[in-house]
């Protein structure tokens, strides 16, 4: 996989007000909205808000891979260096949701490792699904491809082979195509699965960048109160939808490689209803 990209620069930390929209293209066109806010962060120096305000905004460390009792940046340092990616102290940045009232909803939390000098180390798409399981792509850095055959990916694009599962109405199969460029000024991610030759699934995540501030945050809470609650019942009510509609339901085997939690199979079909 040929890689094309380069990085003059680590953006800087933000809040992103933001529009996510899953498109089901198979076997039938299913679209399901939600709006909320997502933050941009420095995993070294998480955001500290007012008292009043940190209810709604905690980042906690067992709500990512990793030993809980260690902190974000050693958690992912040791994961990399596993697969052979030292990042020598480099920045990293975090996409993800903080807990709300003690309640999290994270469905994706992307990490961007730089090296010290500023190039690009790799990106880490970490995937959550509602049964409790983690699982983490590892997305090489530009230089760290060798290149194949064909075309060069466009920037800030990566392939990914499909090896958890995250939604009862897809099989653990096909290969995740991902752009993912670090957020600027505006928020811009796409995902998309493939399966037997077509693209059965896309997410795309839209948005504009807020300073990180008490009272920019304040407002977010007032126009999206309790987001990630908000969003985890409409990811359930599409799930009950498509269910209802006949889609047929894919065992949920074994934890694949690497992931982390599990709840028994006999858990509510729609306890992971999500599309992916």
């Amino acid at each position: 996989m040929q890689r094309t990209d380069t990085f003059g620069g680590v953006p800087p930390p933000g809040l992103y007000e933001h529009l996510v929209v899953h498109v089901r293209h198979r076997p039938f066109r299913r679209v399901l909205r939600t709006r909320g806010y997502v933050w941009f962060v420095d995993i070294d120096a998480l955001p500290r808000l007012p008292r009043l305000l940190r209810p709604f905004a905690r980042f906690a460390v067992r709500d990512h891979m990793g030993d809980p009792r260690g902190t974000l940046r050693g958690n992912l340092e040791r994961w990399l260096a596993e697969r052979g990616v030292r990042l020598d102290g480099g920045p990293v940045r975090m996409l993800a949701q903080a807990r709300v009232l003690g309640y999290v909803f994270n469905p994706l939390t992307v990490f961007w490792c730089w090296y010290p000098d500023g190039r690009l180390a790799c990106v880490v798409a970490e995937v959550h699904n509602t049964y409790g399981e983690r699982h983490r792509y590892l997305l090489p850095g530009p230089s760290a491809d060798a290149p194949e055959p064909g075309l060069p990916l466009p920037p800030h694009s990566y392939g990914a082979d499909k090896t958890f599962y995250v939604s009862p109405f897809f099989t653990v199969d096909g290969r995740y195509e991902m752009r993912l460029p670090p957020p600027g000024p505006r928020l811009s991610l796409r995902v998309s699965l493939h399966q037997a030759g077509e693209r059965v699934f896309d997410a795309v995540w839209s948005g504009v960048r807020r300073p990180i501030g008490a009272a920019a945050f304040a407002r977010l809470l007032l126009l999206h109160p309790l987001a990630p609650q908000r969003v985890s019942a409409a990811i359930r009510r599409h799930g009950a939808a498509l269910w209802l509609r006949g889609l047929p339901v894919v065992p949920r085997g074994r934890t694949a490689p690497g992931a982390r939690g599990a709840v028994p199979r006999s858990a509510s079909l729609f306890c992971g209803t999500g599309d992916r």
